[in-house]
């Protein structure tokens, strides 16, 4: 079975949200950065919101994106805040310790908002 993979990108007040859904390996890794790039292009200082709640697996290829995206938007003087829910992606976070880098939040509301 192939997984579709999708993402899309908009626009939230000061925020710019991009939102993946499906399951994120090396095969589709190239889509969410290109979304995180134009996300990132489009702002001085970003304050960017991940949505990864619709992403059911990630790979370390996809975990590295979020790493070198989290990198970027530090050197920017920016804000990024991942959006996840329990599962894979909260337990592989955990594992590797970057719970302890990455600031999460259980929904996209809350996460809008704490950036607000």
């Amino acid at each position: 079975m192939i997984s579709t993979f999708d993402v899309q990108t908009w626009r939230d007040g000061p925020s710019t949200v991009v939102q993946a859904t499906g399951e994120l390996d090396m095969s589709v890794a190239p889509r969410l950065r290109a979304g995180i790039d134009r996300a990132l292009e489009d702002s001085g200082h970003p304050s960017l919101v991940v949505d990864l709640t619709g992403v059911p697996f990630c790979d370390s290829v996809g975990l590295g994106i979020l790493v070198g995206t989290l990198t970027r938007v530090r050197e920017a003087g920016g804000h990024l805040i991942l959006v996840v829910s329990p599962g894979m992606i909260t337990h592989l976070l955990t594992i590797t310790n970057l719970d302890r880098h990455f600031e999460t939040c259980g929904s996209l509301s809350e996460a809008l908002d704490a950036v607000a």
